[in-house]
């Protein structure tokens, strides 16, 4: 929970930040609120958005509730931060699914149509509202929130991770067609601790986090750390990039 007594003076900059009411979208949210910027996010439950607003604090964060595939949607997050900000700086794609588990050889087509909605297509809408309602003419970042089954084959989440590696490769048309204007990179993590992945570890945490390197999962803040960086002026000259954020879970398998 973000203490509004120790929040610095506003940045003047401000974001967008998509399935933010909780896990990694939260805590990117919690990393650019706590440098000073004002925040739009998003979320499908209007509750659990709400109740994420009043924890970051409603005087800089505002939540626009609804699906990251609907178009509508899209338009009305983008002119709500226009209307309550003035501007829309950092736009980062965290708005995710993965509703299968199992060969892809197998997968539901009408399945796999709703990952890539919700995975890629939503981050392309976001992203060509951001660039025209302001950073074309006024600069700016985007972060795209990949993974790193989007970098390797990954056994019965196939769809998802095809539709990270997409989401990859659109963060490289970004990158070419948005310069020198506006930088986009994407971040990859591994397990990160929260409701999404829970299947992935629940029950067996220290078995899972045994395999890391650096011994532990992630947690949401280490994700938020990343998008913080790459939205600042230290990586004013990277775009294009996608940031491995694994514990080191790579360096078992000889990649990265």
């Amino acid at each position: 929970m973000t203490d509004m007594t120790e929040l610095p003076a506003l940045s003047g900059k401000v974001a967008l930040v998509t399935g933010a009411s909780r896990g990694i979208g939260y805590g990117v949210a919690e990393a650019l609120l706590a440098r000073g910027d004002r925040i739009c996010i998003t979320g499908r439950n209007e509750g659990a958005l709400k109740e994420a607003v009043d924890k970051l604090g409603a005087d800089r964060v505002i939540g626009v509730a609804g699906k990251a595939h609907d178009t509508d949607h899209q338009a009305a997050a983008v002119e709500r931060t226009m209307e309550a900000f003035g501007r829309v700086d950092y736009l980062v794609n965290n708005a995710g699914t993965n509703p299968v588990f199992g060969p892809i050889a197998d997968l539901d087509l009408d399945v796999a149509r709703k990952v890539f909605e919700t995975n890629v297509i939503s981050a392309l809408g976001f992203a060509q509202r951001t660039w025209h309602a302001w950073q074309k003419d006024n600069g700016g970042a985007i972060v795209n929130i990949a993974s790193v089954a989007g970098l390797s084959a990954s056994p019965f989440i196939g769809a998802y991770g095809v539709s990270k590696a997409a989401m990859i490769n659109l963060t490289q048309q970004l990158a070419h067609e948005f310069a020198p204007r506006v930088r986009v990179n994407a971040i990859a993590p591994a397990v990160v601790k929260t409701k999404f992945a829970q299947a992935l570890y629940e029950g067996r945490e220290a078995e899972a986090a045994a395999s890391y390197p650096l011994g532990r999962l992630g947690v949401p803040s280490d994700i938020g750390g990343a998008a913080a960086f790459l939205t600042s002026e230290q990586s004013d000259w990277v775009t294009g990039q996608t940031l491995v954020v694994d514990g080191g879970i790579f360096l078992n398998a000889g990649v990265g």
